[in-house]
């Protein structure tokens, strides 16, 4: 074997060593400390004829993984039915991914093969019950299907109906249903329209296509790739910085756009060599998206961030977002 070989087996063996050792990242301002942000009506207090593109809006990627293990939990575990969900919102955080397995034609919650405790009932209910005790907030919803029945995925079981067919069920039976709102591939709404719902941004099939025509019309299969950053493969722990690269990057794209357009920017990653907790809170000697994201927040006065979909997010980190918003 060359010397070069020699050195890039060594980088990988020490980027696997530190990424596998359980609790490397510890709760810090920027990470893992959500329970110590308070944000419940942070929109109350924003203007009705506001869009939702140009605001500030933290939100969660993966917002109920929390079961498989280290690859696949992606957020501090407050409890199963959505009940991490609840302390989400009351933190502030106001966008929301969600990952469905269609079973008896209704949506569990799954990443990959790994069910999340949760349904979709559950989380209508939680933000249902948040939107109730809080209306003048929303709630941006990111649907999709994980299920692709390949090594690894999960299968979908006994449904005849598909994403969108569902969808609608829950829109028009489940009794928390009332508060879906789906612009139906029109503009992005005014926050004033908004208010005490659950507004769906998109609606996406297990390989990741959209349903054109639901959801908010300015993201489709052709705007994707240039209104959301979700580079989610971080091979090893030494690809952090070229993660947060293409954070920052679509940062400044948001802010140098019309401030109508929606833009979706996530800061989360991973791989079997660089665990979610890793990538987004850092480990030993990395530095993890989170805690880049910080320091540029708070050290750049941007007018807008977009929304900006997080791993492990710190209290420290929702905060600055939503003071993004004056």
């Amino acid at each position: 074997m060359s010397g070069k070989a020699v050195r890039a087996a060594a980088v990988l063996a020490l980027a696997l060593s530190v990424a596998m050792v359980p609790g490397t990242a510890a709760a810090a301002p920027h990470c893992q400390s959500i329970t110590e942000a308070s944000n419940p009506d942070w929109m109350a207090g924003l203007p009705d004829d506001a869009s939702l593109a140009q605001l500030s809006i933290p939100g969660t990627h993966q917002t109920l993984s929390l079961h498989g293990g280290e690859l696949t939990q992606t957020q501090e575990n407050h409890g199963d039915s959505a009940e991490t969900l609840a302390v989400q919102l009351q933190s502030g955080i106001r966008a929301v991914d969600i990952r469905v397995r269609r079973y008896d034609d209704r949506f569990t919650l799954h990443h990959g093969p790994f069910y999340q405790n949760a349904n979709f009932s559950d989380v209508l209910q939680k933000a249902g019950d948040f939107l109730a005790a809080h209306p003048g907030e929303t709630v941006l919803l990111r649907l999709k299907a994980e299920c692709t029945g390949e090594t690894g995925s999960c299968t979908d079981e006994n449904s005849q109906l598909d994403e969108t067919q569902i969808f609608d069920w829950y829109r028009d039976n489940d009794p928390n249903g009332k508060y879906l709102l789906d612009p139906a591939g029109g503009a992005v709404p005014t926050l004033g329209e908004a208010r005490g719902k659950i507004v769906l941004a998109v609606l996406q099939g297990a390989r990741g296509g959209l349903h054109e025509g639901r959801g908010v019309g300015q993201l489709t299969n052709d705007t994707w790739g240039e209104r959301v950053q979700d580079a989610y493969t971080v091979p090893t722990l030494f690809d952090i910085d070229d993660k947060w690269a293409k954070v920052r990057d679509h940062l400044d794209k948001t802010v140098s756009a019309d401030p109508g357009d929606l833009f979706l920017n996530f800061t989360s990653g991973s791989s079997p060599a660089a665990f979610p907790n890793a990538v987004a809170c850092g480990a030993a000697g990395f530095r993890g998206v989170n805690d880049y994201a910080l320091e540029h927040l708070t050290t750049n006065d941007l007018p807008r961030t977009g929304v900006i979909m997080m791993d492990f997010p710190g209290a420290d980190l929702v905060n600055t977002i939503i003071a993004a918003n004056g």
